[in-house]
């Protein structure tokens, strides 16, 4: 007995002379990883000497019997410093931005993990050398904290989800084993510090949900889905998962796993963070000068509604021949056909009121493209027969919708719809979609994602409403492009508002929604509402026929989640301002040091006096600001405030 407790002793003291702690830091040095290799590996993360996140277990089970993280010994370490440009295909926050970053790699036996540190963020990722195929039997991902936060938490109730949730502000502890949220997520740390988890690189693997830990009432851990062994249909376009394997990936050899990200930073540095672009891969497309952004007038939500006119409405050429003449005259580069263009069941059987060639053929005579919508199974059910025919007729891209699924198989499906979009020069906008995670920037057709309870929810319900628009901007939109389809000019405080699916309006102000224009970021943004209406609010078509969809250059300049954001943003020589509050009117002063020398012309559209009880009151006026100049900007409940500034 004595012989095997000195035995347990010794390789006891062995595993200890074994730990070590390894450190990355990042380029500004207020950020540093430590991370413990020991019987398990751990990694802890603090800011100017306080620790955000508390050591914090990380591993990966193979079905061979591999655990990544146990009872490692590291074999070789590098530490590399990357200080480099990035310029995207399609404009984001900024038409290009610096990607600086400490990384540390530690080599195991057949492994390795990696750290990458910015000043705003770390994440961290697995990688596996093997020659034969292996399944991924499970991943724990640990994300503890040193005390019981609240947090922005977007709960699910099944991995069965289009991932558009409010952000649900609870405690650390509130969230148990049992409940579980979709990613991105935000924790507030105090002192002005938030931390948001997400992924990045997120190819050929299911995506990470967080759920409850049952070791730390002060920790999130990743969920997954299964690989999915079987499915049901139930209509033409709800396809859910009814089995799922014991293990979440199947993988064929060497590779590298997605980036577990969090973004660590203030409220405005959320905003203008682009991290998770950042561990993106790069851009694996040699022709991209096919690629263009822009505005989109879009009928589903407005219900084809439109009048004033001598034709009968609906899903006709008519009807969206008037939707190209509307958009060639405010110079919106496209035009979607949303439901209803094709029989459900069957891509390829268009409706007997349609003619698709017809109307590529009217919008390049307008300057016009169009975007066709489509379920996903039934372009699956005939993917190159589709596509080709797309193609054929001149269509310039594609919103598939109703995926409901971030699985190992649905992951890949985007890929190869941006693959073969890619081939045939066709954007690609995913709705019924998990949130950006890499996709965009390998794809850069990817123009755009929804996974975000957007304006279409006002149809049947009283959200989106002021408070979640101005949480969307610090959680859903940190990821990347937002499909938020703002413009309602139907516009109702909390008290007149009312839900009606054929002629919807907006909570909160019509101000409110025109900031949305600026605030939320999607290189196809949307006008929701019905060019019938948009033709009766001349002042407001003129600021949404100059607002761009993609910037040169952004700057937050008040910031405060689910409370209030001012944003300017420019575009050519011109600079965008946009302000957005929730229900609690808003005074706001904007220091306009951003400009350049000189005197500028500054057009402005506010919430008018009477906004608080009649929501689409606005005002305008032209004042002459420079950059030592405060503005003072003030907002109804539920309001709103943008500006155009240009050089005098």
């Amino acid at each position: 007995m004595k012989k095997y407790l000195f035995i347990t002793l010794f390789i006891s003291l062995i595993l200890n002379l074994n730990a070590k702690d390894y450190t990355v830091s990042s380029p500004s040095g207020e950020l540093k990883v430590t991370v413990s290799v020991d019987e398990d590996i751990t990694y802890a993360v603090s800011l100017n000497g306080k620790e955000i996140i508390t050591p914090s277990a990380i591993s990966m089970k193979l079905d061979d019997g591999l655990v990544l993280g146990e009872n490692a010994r590291v074999r070789k370490t590098k530490t590399t410093e990357v200080n480099q440009e990035i310029i995207p295909v399609v404009n984001r926050k900024h038409a290009q931005f610096k990607d600086h970053y400490n990384l540390i790699t530690l080599s195991f036996k057949n492994y390795s993990l990696e750290f990458k540190v910015y000043n705003d963020g770390v994440a961290y990722r697995w990688g596996v050398e093997k020659k034969e195929p292996f399944k991924v039997v499970s991943e724990q991902a640990t994300f503890a904290f040193p005390a019981n936060h609240e947090i922005w938490f977007p709960e699910e109730e099944s991995m069965f989800t289009h991932q558009e949730r409010v952000y649900e502000r609870v405690k650390l502890s509130d969230v148990t084993p049992e409940r579980f949220c979709s990613t991105g997520m935000l924790v507030d740390c105090g002192n002005n510090t938030k931390v948001y988890i997400s992924e990045s690189d997120l190819m050929d693997y299911p995506g990470m949900f967080l759920k409850g830990s049952a070791e730390n009432t002060n920790a999130l851990v990743g969920k997954y889905p299964g690989v999915v062994l079987e499915t049901k249909q139930n209509g033409d376009r709800n396809v859910a998962p009814t089995k799922y394997a014991d293990y979440i990936a199947e993988c064929k050899g060497t590779r590298t796993f997605p980036w577990r990200a969090m973004i660590i930073t203030n409220d405005a540095g959320l905003v203008e963070s682009e991290m998770i672009y950042k561990l993106a891969p790069e851009n694996v497309l040699e022709n991209t000068n096919w690629i263009k952004p822009g505005k989109v007038a879009w009928d589903w939500w407005n219900a084809n509604n439109i009048y004033g006119i001598d034709f009968e409405s609906g899903v006709n050429n008519n009807t969206y021949k008037y939707y190209i003449d509307f958009a060639s005259k405010y110079g919106l580069e496209y035009i979607i056909l949303d439901e209803g263009w094709y029989h459900l069941e069957d891509i390829m059987d268009v409706v007997d009121d349609i003619d698709i060639q017809e109307l590529v053929d009217y919008g390049k005579q307008k300057n016009v493209g169009v975007i066709l919508w489509v379920v996903w199974k039934a372009l699956d059910d005939k993917l190159i027969e589709a596509l080709d025919q797309f193609q054929e007729w001149g269509v310039k891209g594609i919103k598939i919708d109703f995926m409901q699924r971030d699985d190992q198989w649905m992951v890949n499906f985007y890929e190869k719809i941006a693959r073969e979009c890619a081939k045939r020069e066709l954007l690609v906008d995913y709705h019924g979609a998990y949130k950006p995670s890499g996709l965009d920037r390998k794809y850069p057709n990817v123009i755009s994602y929804e996974g975000v309870k957007g304006l279409e929810n006002a149809k049947w319900s009283n959200l989106p409403d002021p408070e979640h628009n101005v949480t969307l901007p610090f959680t859903r939109m940190v990821a990347g492009p937002m499909d938020f389809t703002p413009g309602a000019m139907l516009n109702a405080n909390k008290t007149n508002f009312n839900a009606v699916f054929t002629e919807p309006m907006s909570p909160g102000t019509r101000c409110h929604q025109l900031g949305m224009y600026v605030v939320f970021e999607s290189p196809l943004q949307m006008l929701a509402d019905n060019p019938s209406n948009y033709y009766r609010e001349p002042e407001c078509m003129e600021f949404l026929e100059a607002v761009p969809a993609v910037w040169d250059d952004t700057k937050v300049l008040e910031a405060k989640v689910s409370d209030y954001i001012a944003v300017a943003r420019k575009s050519g020589d011109k600079w965008f301002v946009g302000a957005m509050t929730d229900w609690d009117p808003r005074t706001l002063n904007l220091d306009l040091s951003f400009l350049g020398d000189g005197n500028y012309t500054m057009e402005i559209w506010k919430d008018g006096v009477n906004a608080d009880k009649h929501a689409a009151d606005f005002s305008q006026e032209k004042i002459t600001v420079s950059s030592s100049s405060k503005v003072k900007v003030e907002m109804a409940p539920g309001g709103g405030w943008v500006a155009v500034i240009t050089k005098k």
